[in-house]
């Protein structure tokens, strides 16, 4: 597995503590658009490779970009690339080189709030039930098929300081959890269906 992330680095840090080494996942690389960000750190304490890919080195080409990632992962053996607060959509290029292999974890209930700030998208509009989406990717934003969701009920909720705990500790657990099913082979596109996900037992048995 891969991890892509752009700043402090918590979900990369859960994915660290919970599944690298363990359950046939290894962590091979790092990678990451912000020379600044604190998931480099977290990574190099681990001994994980690292790499920065700034849009700037690559003369704004996001493609150029894109390519250069996807051929520095393969060779560190990546098989699953998971972009853990990767501020950066990543083009259909990158996309290709990891078929039905690259996710995002995203903090609202897909396809409600997608895009940047999601939490304070959903305090404006005024709801009760907030939650964590974890996804395939594609070229758009926060647009793929959902792989899992959860929800949290906070009818109370003003400020992002309400909501983001209670977030976070979903994302700390949800994406571990798909990392492991990724590596049973247990999760799968329905070919009867490109938006419908088969997770766990039901990612073996007949799609009907």
């Amino acid at each position: 597995m891969a991890v892509l992330a752009s700043g402090v680095g918590t979900n990369l840090q859960a994915l660290i503590d919970q599944v690298h080494g363990r359950d046939g996942v290894r962590i091979v690389a790092v990678a990451s658009d912000n020379p600044e960000a604190q998931a480099l750190e977290r990574a190099a304490a681990a001994e994980i490779p690292t790499a920065v890919f700034g849009r700037q080195d690559f003369r704004g080409d996001r493609r150029a970009r894109d390519r250069a990632m996807a051929g520095w992962l393969r060779e560190q053996g990546a098989q699953l690339v998971v972009m853990a607060g990767y501020m950066q959509l990543v083009c259909e290029e990158f996309l290709d080189r990891f078929p039905d292999a690259v996710i995002n974890i995203h903090p609202s209930l897909l396809p409600a709030f997608a895009g940047l700030d999601a939490v304070g998208q959903a305090l404006a509009y005024g709801v009760k039930l907030f939650g964590v989406t974890v996804h395939y990717a594609d070229p758009g934003a926060d647009s793929g098929p959902v792989i899992m969701q959860r929800a949290v009920s906070l009818p109370d909720a003003r400020e992002p300081a309400d909501v983001v705990p209670h977030l976070q500790a979903l994302e700390h657990q949800m994406l571990p959890e798909v990392v492991r099913l990724f590596a049973r082979g247990a999760v799968r596109i329905a070919s009867t269906h490109p938006r419908r996900v088969l997770v766990g037992p039901l990612a073996v048995l007949p799609e009907r």
